[in-house]
C-alpha cells in the first residue's frame, strides 16, 4: 500500500507543480521579457524485486526557462540600433525647422534687403526708401540672430537629454549588479533563478536604449555588461556610473565620461554604438556643428561683403563720408583645451588670436591647432575639422580666409586649440546702422561724357571695386582711340590722371574700365565704370570726385550686385587663384538641401532599424514567449493528471481501510 500511496503522492505532486507553473506563465503573457517556463519531469529510479523493477512514479528535477541566448542579445542589439535612428531622426526634424524655405527663409530675406536698393537707385536722396532697406537689413540680421539663438537651444536640449538618459543607464547598471549578486548567490542551489535571469536579461534590454552594450557570462552566473569597445559597466556585483561632462574645450557642448577612482574619464564618442546616448552625441558634434559653420559662414560672408561695399561709398553727412558698417557679426574663437598650460594665476600661458581677412574664403568648418608631430618649434598642426585637411601653419599664417596670431608664449608641445572662424557669427548678427542717411549709396566719382562725343556711349554704372580708389587722382580722363589691331571689335583708350599719369588699355563691350588687374598692360585705380553703347574715337569720358552724393547711385547699384556674386566659400588654390564659391541664397538652399538629405536619410534608416527591431524580438517572444492557447491545452492536460493521480491515492486509501477492516 504504501508504494501506491508514494506513486499518487508523487503524480499529485509533479502535475500540481505543472499547474502551478502553467499559471505563472499565464499570469505574466504580457510581462515584458518574461520567458515561458516548464516544469523538467523525470521518471524515478525503479525498485528491484524478486519479480523485476517496480517504479516508484515521477521526480520533478526543475523549473526551465525557454531561453535562446543569441536570439535575446540579437533583439536588444537590434532594439539599440533602432533606439539611435530614432533618436536621431527626432533630433534631425527639430533642426530642419530652424532652415525654413519660401518667404520665411533667409535667402528670402537676403533677396528682399539687397532689392529695397532699388527705391534708393531711383531717389538717392529719398530718406524713407532708405528706411526701407534699413527696415529689411533689421530683418535679416534678425533671421540670423534668431537661427543661431535656436542652435544654441537645441545644444542646451541636447545636454539636457544626455544628463536625464544617463541617470537612467546609472539606475539600470546598478539594477544589474544587485541581480547579479542575487543570482551568484543563487547559483549554488543546482537550479536556476528563472525570474531573476528574466529580470536581468530585461533591464539589459532596456539598457540597450541608451546606449549599445555588449554582455560576457561569468562561472558563477554573473553577467559583465561592457560599452564603447570593451570598457566595463557592470562587472558582477560592481556598477561603474556614466557622467556628463563639459567638452575639454567648449563648455556649452557635453562629453560622456566614465566615473573611476582617479576621476572622469572621457569616452571616444567614435566607438560608441547604439541608443539614444550616441545619437545624442552624434547629432551634438556633427549636425548640429555642421549647421552652425554654414549659418555663420553666410551671416559672416553677408555681412562683411555689405559693410564693404558701404565703406567704398559716400553717404548723406555733410560733407559726405565714407559709409559706416551696417551689420555686426559673431567674431571668431580661439577655444583652448582645459588640459592647456597656465601660469600660477592659473591663466593659460598661450592664446591664439584669429582675424578674419578675406569672409568670402572662410570654410563651414572648425580648425584644430596642435604642435607639429615632428616636434619642431614654430611649426604647427592646422586640421580642418570637416574634411580632416591637414596643413602646417606657422605664427601669422592665413589658411581658407583668416589668420592665426600667438598671444604670449608660444603653444606648449601637448597644448591644443579649437578655431571657430565662423560658428559664431549668425548668433551675434545685428543691424548696427541707424540713420537712414548713413546708408552710402553714392559712388566717389561722378562721371560724365564729353558733348562733343559722335559714338553711343553712355554711362551705365560708376563706382569704387576696393579700396585702392584714390580721389586725389581725379578729375581723370578716358579718351577712345583706334580699334585694337589685334581684334577690330576693341577699342584702345587710355585713362589719365590728375598727377599727369596716363595708362593704357583696351575696351570691349560689357568691360568695365579701371579694375583690370590681370589685363596686360594691368589697371587697378579701385573703380569700375561700365558703359551702354559704344564709344568712337575721340570720344572722351571725365570722372570727378563727388560733390553732391544726394544725387548720385553709384554705390546704390553696386549693392544690388552682391546677389549675384559668389562670396561664400570661394577657395584660394596653390597657384595663386581662386575657385568654388556660392551665392547667398544659393549657399543657403545647399544647406536647407543638406539637412534635408539628412533628415530623409535618419528616418528611412529609423524606419529600416524598427523593422529590424520588431522582427527580431517576434522571433525571440515565438520561442520564448507565452502562447494562451498553448498553455490553455497544456492546462487541461496537467488537470486531468492531476484528478489521476487524486484517483490513485483515493484507490490506495481505500484498500489500506480494507486491510484494517481485515486485521480487525
Amino acid at each position: 500500500m504504501s508504494s501506491l500511496l508514494s506513486l499518487g503522492m508523487r503524480a499529485m505532486f509533479a502535475n500540481q507543480a505543472a499547474l502551478q507553473t502553467i499559471g505563472q506563465n499565464i499570469a505574466n503573457a504580457n510581462t515584458p521579457g518574461y520567458s515561458r517556463q516548464s516544469v523538467v519531469l523525470a521518471t524515478a529510479d525503479g525498485q528491484y524485486s524478486g519479480a523485476g523493477f517496480f517504479g516508484r512514479g515521477v521526480n520533478v528535477e526543475t523549473v526551465m526557462r525557454s531561453h535562446n541566448e543569441f536570439l535575446t542579445k540579437e533583439a536588444a542589439s537590434s532594439k539599440s540600433v533602432a533606439y539611435m535612428d530614432q533618436t536621431r531622426s527626432e533630433q534631425l526634424s527639430q533642426l530642419e525647422k530652424i532652415f525654413p524655405t519660401g518667404e520665411a527663409g533667409i535667402g528670402y530675406a537676403t533677396s528682399q534687403f539687397l532689392n529695397a536698393m532699388v527705391d534708393v537707385i531711383s531717389r538717392p536722396s529719398d530718406l524713407s526708401a532708405r528706411q526701407v532697406v534699413l527696415g529689411r537689413a533689421e530683418e535679416l540680421a534678425a533671421r540670423f540672430s534668431s537661427a543661431g539663438q535656436q542652435l544654441t537651444s537645441l545644444q542646451a536640449g541636447v545636454v539636457s537629454d544626455l544628463k536625464a538618459n544617463v541617470g537612467v543607464v546609472n539606475q539600470l547598471s546598478k539594477q544589474i549588479a544587485a541581480a547579479n549578486s542575487q543570482i551568484a548567490r543563487a547559483n549554488g542551489s543546482g537550479h536556476t533563478p528563472n525570474d531573476l535571469l528574466d529580470k536581468r536579461d530585461e533591464l539589459i534590454s532596456q539598457l540597450g536604449q541608451y546606449i549599445q552594450v555588449s554582455t560576457l557570462k561569468a562561472d558563477d552566473g554573473t553577467v559583465g555588461v561592457f560599452i564603447g569597445g570593451g570598457q566595463r559597466l557592470v562587472l558582477g556585483a560592481q556598477a561603474q556610473e556614466l557622467a556628463v561632462t563639459q567638452d575639454p574645450y567648449d563648455g556649452s557642448r557635453a562629453t560622456l565620461s566614465i566615473t573611476e577612482a582617479s576621476g572622469n574619464r572621457t569616452l571616444d564618442p567614435s566607438v560608441l554604438t547604439g541608443g539614444s546616448i550616441t545619437a545624442l552625441l552624434q547629432y551634438q558634434n556633427d549636425d548640429l556643428q555642421n549647421a552652425r559653420n554654414q549659418l555663420g559662414q553666410m551671416a559672416t560672408a553677408l555681412a562683411s561683403r555689405v559693410n564693404e561695399q558701404q565703406a567704398l561709398g559716400l553717404d548723406l553727412s555733410d560733407p559726405p563720408g565714407k559709409g559706416a558698417p551696417m551689420f555686426a557679426f559673431g567674431a571668431p574663437r580661439s577655444l583652448p583645451a582645459s588640459t592647456n598650460e597656465r601660469d600660477a594665476s592659473g591663466n593659460f600661458l598661450s592664446r591664439v588670436q584669429v582675424t578674419i581677412n578675406d569672409a568670402s574664403q572662410l570654410q563651414a568648418s572648425a580648425y584644430k591647432l596642435q604642435s607639429d608631430p615632428s616636434g619642431t618649434p614654430g611649426v604647427y598642426q592646422l586640421t580642418r575639422l570637416s574634411d580632416g585637411l591637414t596643413r602646417t601653419v606657422y605664427d601669422g599664417d592665413s589658411v581658407d580666409g583668416f589668420k592665426v596670431d600667438f598671444i604670449g608664449a608660444a603653444p606648449g608641445v601637448s597644448d591644443s586649440f579649437i578655431i571657430e572662424p565662423v560658428a559664431q557669427g549668425a548668433l551675434e548678427m545685428k543691424r548696427v546702422l541707424d540713420q537712414p542717411s548713413g546708408i552710402a549709396a553714392a559712388s566717389p566719382l561722378t562721371g560724365s561724357t564729353a558733348v562733343s562725343n559722335t559714338g553711343t556711349a553712355t554711362i551705365d554704372s560708376l563706382r569704387a571695386a576696393n579700396g585702392r580708389l584714390d580721389t586725389s587722382l581725379a578729375p581723370m580722363t578716358v579718351a577712345f582711340g583706334d580699334p585694337d589691331p589685334a581684334d577690330p571689335a576693341q577699342l584702345q583708350y587710355t585713362v589719365t590722371l590728375a598727377d599727369g599719369t596716363v595708362l593704357d588699355g583696351i575696351w570691349k563691350a560689357g568691360q568695365a574700365i579701371g579694375n583690370q588687374p590681370n589685363a596686360s598692360p594691368a589697371i587697378d585705380l579701385g573703380f569700375e565704370l561700365t558703359l551702354n553703347g559704344t564709344p568712337r574715337k575721340g570720344d572722351t569720358v571725365t570722372l570727378e570726385a563727388t560733390k553732391f552724393s544726394a544725387t548720385n547711385n553709384g554705390n546704390a547699384k553696386a549693392f544690388l550686385s552682391i546677389q549675384d556674386e559668389t562670396i561664400i566659400g570661394r577657395r584660394l588654390l596653390a597657384d595663386g587663384s581662386i575657385t568654388g564659391g556660392a551665392t547667398v541664397t544659393g549657399a543657403y538652399a545647399t544647406a536647407m538641401s543638406e539637412i534635408g538629405a539628412r533628415v530623409q536619410g535618419a528616418n528611412y534608416l529609423a524606419e529600416v532599424s524598427t523593422t529590424v527591431a520588431s522582427d527580431a524580438e517576434a522571433t525571440r517572444a515565438g520561442q520564448a514567449g507565452v502562447n494562451i492557447d498553448e498553455e490553455a491545452a497544456r492546462l487541461m492536460q496537467f488537470q486531468q493528471g492531476y484528478q489521476a493521480a487524486a484517483k490513485v491515492l483515493q484507490v490506495a486509501q481505500s484498500l489500506f481501510d480494507e486491510l484494517l477492516k481485515l486485521a480487525a
